[in-house]
């Protein structure tokens, strides 16, 4: 599989933001993001750009125990969780659908382009 593979080891953020860099915008068919939840709006934005139209974007634990819906929890991956569920359900470039499975998987169809 090594001619099909291109493994990069570093900070995701940085992973990403240098595909952009190098052109590869809208270039992907799928991206699954499970990293630290502080950054989870971050990762969001830029595999929005790097998922072509009728891409999907995978992202894991959405539901975070069921922390989500509890306004009194204030731990920050928590709360960027919430705010991307948020987002998300408002977001107009894209279809979603939150599965209550496991820790919540939330699936994200990308329409930028349609």
């Amino acid at each position: 599989m090594e001619d099909r593979i291109d493994l990069r080891l570093g900070p995701g953020l940085d992973t990403l933001k240098n595909l952009l860099m190098d052109g590869q915008g809208g270039s992907f068919d799928f991206a699954f993001i499970d990293a630290d939840k502080e950054n989870y709006p971050a990762y969001f934005d830029l595999c929005i750009q790097l998922v072509r139209p009728g891409g999907l974007i995978v992202l894991d634990n959405m539901l975070r125990s069921g922390e989500v819906i509890d306004p009194a929890i204030t731990e920050t991956g928590t709360v960027q969780i919430r705010r991307l569920n948020e987002r998300i359900k408002q977001d107009q470039r894209i279809f979603s659908c939150l599965l209550p499975i496991a820790d919540g998987v939330q699936l994200v169809l990308n329409r930028i382009g349609e």
